[in-house]
């Protein structure tokens, strides 16, 4: 991991807040409605997903028993919008059932594990990796675990901040280092860094012109 000499992660976020303002995310009713929409939006567009959810909402499935219950025929006709609906299901009733049998469907008994440890019970289950894993921590338990995804990588990237082929652990680890450890930054700062990629950080043909950050030293090639 290199730091940029002229850019720092405190510039772009402030550059960012500025322009974009609060992003106030996630956008959930609850804890739990939170995590599985972490697991819906893998490989998905988070429009298909508030559609997932909104249909769960409507079968009051949107708590881990009644998940749990539900059959999962009935489950997949529910998220099919999310795409992968079948994988998708039988993650989501695997999550419930460990979130019941582990903390009795409590957030609150979840938020009394460190987050260490619980990042790596998070980790155990089915098809939650890092990215997924630390959305609930940060979102839904408000701890300070700084969320890394493709937006962080190639805004970073291409800001000469990081090695975009690094790995996650280490990107992550370096993005912590550099600020302070208040989970409502990193939350903040998370939800700019998506934000600016949808709307100018683009993988191909990005709009530097208008982004916020674009006469900051920065390259537009994609790897």
């Amino acid at each position: 991991m290199r730091p940029g000499k002229k850019t720092s992660l405190q510039v772009i976020y402030r550059r960012l807040f500025r322009a974009l303002g609060p992003q106030r995310w996630w956008p959930a009713k609850t804890p739990f409605e939170m995590m599985v929409g972490a697991i819906l939006t893998q490989a998905a567009n988070w429009r298909n997903v508030e559609q997932a959810i909104a249909r769960l909402g409507q079968v009051e499935g949107l708590t881990p028993r009644r998940l749990l219950a539900m059959p999962r025929s009935h489950l997949e006709r529910c998220i099919r919008p999310a795409g992968y609906f079948r994988q998708k299901g039988k993650r989501l009733q695997g999550f419930s059932r460990w979130f019941v049998e582990r903390y009795g469907g409590s957030t609150a008994r979840m938020f009394r594990t460190p987050w260490r440890a619980l990042r790596e019970e998070l980790l155990a289950c089915e098809g939650v990796g890092p990215e997924t894993a630390d959305s609930i921590l940060l979102y839904a338990l408000a701890q300070p675990v700084f969320v890394v995804d493709a937006y962080t990588t190639r805004i970073f990237g291409r800001h000469h901040l990081i090695d975009r082929r690094a790995a996650y652990h280490d990107v992550q680890r370096w993005a912590m280092q550099q600020l302070p450890k208040r989970a409502t930054l990193y939350n903040e700062f998370h939800a700019l860094l998506v934000a600016a990629g949808k709307r100018f950080c683009h993988r191909r043909s990005p709009d530097c012109e208008h982004c916020p950050l674009g006469d900051l030293p920065h390259t537009t090639e994609v790897r």
